[in-house]
């Protein structure tokens, strides 16, 4: 069976097993390209399967997540009969040590949100007053990216501040209500949206262009960098990723369990509530914020030493 063949039958198994699988169809279709979708499954070669995988670079996380990828569609395949081997290397490459997101200090933050203006006087579609939103809507409610993007006029009640994200990483609804701050600035907002075009009625992008337009993802990166710039925010540690938009989702987490430290909050209790707001399949997704900076880790450190402190005391009195 061909590649284009067996690819779109994968594709379409797993969607029909709930599974969005865009990402991953979007990598099967690139290897589709790049081998030949008229190859055969059982014609690709070691050295094909390794230019996808490495060409000339390092193995990176994204690499590691090809593989992991065409793994599952060769075990697919195989099990099939599209296909009777798999050219995947026998032993699966060490994957690379992940790179923390650099996680934005309240100093920062307030530099960046000063600075959106003078980053967008030019801007021809996104503006000022959609990316300061966007922006908004990523730090003060927590909001993945895409959530933020497909909001539609209908799904952001003012009267009662609350958010219904739809069609979410995980195939689930949820709703998040605004705080007092927030829900002024979806007001404002609202009020300016009303003024540009709907060309689907309530069913329009809450965050527009100026035309009315849903934003654009490589429209928000550029706007993003281009804020970074504008702000002075350029983080030179290497030992950390280069900031994006999606990290004001985690300084938006950090920043909330760090005040909950700092409130003598049980903040093991207020995980799963946490994981909740944030869309997390479990407060496991929710836990690898607990060592994001150091200041986290200082104020985790501060309660775990008030604690054995308070043990001790207890020990000793009892004795």
């Amino acid at each position: 069976m061909t590649l284009r063949d067996a690819i779109d039958r994968y594709v379409a198994w797993r969607r029909n097993h709930g599974a969005k699988f865009e990402t991953n169809a979007q990598i099967l279709d690139q290897f589709c390209r790049e081998v030949g979708p008229e190859t055969s499954c059982d014609e690709v070669s070691d050295a094909q399967i390794h230019v996808f995988l490495v060409g000339n670079g390092a193995y990176t996380g994204y690499r590691a997540a090809k593989y992991g990828v065409l793994d599952g569609f060769y075990r697919f395949a195989i099990s099939r009969g599209h296909a009777a081997h798999s050219p995947l290397p026998m032993h699966k490459p060490r994957r690379p040590a992940s790179v923390p997101p650099h996680i934005f200090t309240r100093e920062e933050l307030r530099r960046l949100f000063r600075a959106v203006n003078v980053s967008r006087v030019r801007a021809v579609q996104l503006d000022a007053a959609s990316f300061r939103m966007l922006l908004l809507l990523l730090y003060g409610a927590g909001l993945r990216r895409g959530e933020a993007q497909r909001l539609t006029m209908a799904d952001v009640d003012l009267r009662n501040a609350v958010l219904t994200i739809r069609d979410t990483k995980f195939y689930k609804n949820r709703l998040v209500p605004a705080g007092p701050d927030l829900a002024k600035a979806l007001r404002r907002y609202a009020a300016d949206r009303a003024k540009r075009p709907l060309p689907n009625g309530l069913a329009s992008a809450f965050l527009a262009n100026r035309d009315g337009s849903p934003l654009k993802t490589t429209t928000i990166d550029n706007a993003f960098r281009k804020l970074l710039r504008t702000a002075g925010v350029q983080p030179t540690d290497a030992t950390c990723r280069t900031p994006s938009p999606h990290v004001l989702r985690h300084a938006f987490a950090t920043h909330r369990l760090t005040e909950w430290y700092r409130a003598g909050a049980d903040v093991q209790r207020l995980l799963p509530a946490l994981s909740a707001f944030l869309g997390h399949a479990s407060p496991a997704g929710t836990q690898v914020y607990l060592s994001m900076t150091p200041e986290l880790l200082r104020e985790a450190s501060l309660r775990f030493e008030h604690y054995t402190d308070q043990h001790r005391k207890e020990i000793l009195d009892h004795d």
